[in-house]
């Protein structure tokens, strides 16, 4: 039987992710008791807190184990923080210490949604593979440049590191899971009673782009301002870099630097955006909403609609559009 801690960060952080973690595992593990098998992880929950309150201590959760009383666990899981990394980081120096000797000595690691923040802290992520919560995607590029974030991947599992999206797709991470050390069965039993929709693989439908405006190059800012004003304008990237009297290599570059996407990918999320908004509210076919963003390839814009939101344009309107 191996051992698993669920930790139980400092801070006003996700308590569902903690809640949700234990519930599924722990009912994997009955699972498992009533077929007469062994359970498979003994589940302790450790902090470097006797309790930590949430939502303005409406709950709170007192970790039965100290970060001190676990000198070696098989497998960890991290929850998923607030968005006051900084805070989160620097309440949390002794688990991130305790992280990244825990993983040294051989243990596993799955980080949910922005739990990801610590894992990066702790440097175990340099050169790995690693999602997040959309939205925190740009930050975590920019704190940690030497992460290979994979910010559409819901799931990530490389090197006995597992990250995954945000929010509640932390289920997905855990029927992934109990299907990887408990057997495909149980993992679709706990899908049933839980009632988690199994095999999603991606978390790009559910991703809003806002533009990444975290720099400051001026000249940048207001490429992306104009962009974002005629972005349905079919307009070559070279007229563009020429309102700003340099030549498109120089433009890309500094463009690129500044956003972390080429200007050609950085229209496309501008229109595709424009998009999936137009297919949400309105009564528009699919076609009429691709001339209305600028394109008139049909070809062309299901497939950037597709590999951006990993799902078809069609797909898109009939999940999302109530009027349909």
């Amino acid at each position: 039987m191996k051992h698993l801690t669920i930790l139980v960060p400092q801070g006003e952080n996700n308590l569902s992710s903690i809640v949700g973690s234990y519930k599924i595992l722990s009912r994997a593990n009955e699972i498992f008791l009533s077929k007469g098998k062994e359970k498979v992880f003994e589940i302790d929950l450790a902090g470097s807190m006797h309790r930590v309150d949430y939502y303005q201590g409406l709950f709170s959760v007192k970790p039965n184990k100290s970060l001190d009383d676990i000198q070696s666990t098989d497998f960890i899981i991290i929850p998923s923080l607030n968005h006051q990394f900084d805070l989160a980081i620097k309440e949390n120096q002794d688990m991130i210490h305790w992280l990244k000797k825990q993983y040294l000595s051989g243990a596993e690691i799955a980080s949910i949604c922005t739990g990801a923040f610590l894992l990066a802290a702790a440097g175990i992520l340099d050169g790995r593979s690693c999602s997040t919560h959309w939205s925190a995607a740009n930050e975590l590029s920019a704190r940690y440049p030497k992460v290979k974030l994979l910010a559409d991947h819901l799931i990530t599992d490389e090197h006995g590191i597992y990250t995954n999206g945000g929010a509640y797709s932390f289920l997905n991470l855990m029927i992934y899971l109990v299907e990887k050390y408990y057997d495909r069965q149980t993992a679709i039993l706990c899908a049933k009673i839980f009632q988690i929709e199994m095999d999603r693989n991606s978390q790009s439908v559910f991703s809003i782009f806002t533009g990444q405006k975290n720099h400051d190059d001026e000249m940048i800012m207001e490429a992306q301002n104009f962009m974002e004003k005629s972005f349905d304008d079919k307009l070559p990237v070279e007229s563009i870099s020429s309102r700003f009297a340099v030549s498109r290599r120089t433009f890309d570059r500094r463009f690129i630097r500044a956003t972390g996407n080429t200007p050609t990918e950085y229209l496309q999320r501008l229109k595709i955006e424009a998009a999936k908004k137009a297919l949400e509210s309105s009564r528009k076919t699919v076609n009429e909403v691709m001339y209305e963003v600028g394109y008139n390839d049909p070809k062309a814009f299901r497939s950037i609609f597709t590999r951006i939101t990993g799902t078809s344009p069609q797909d898109y309107k009939n999940r999302y559009n109530k009027s349909r």
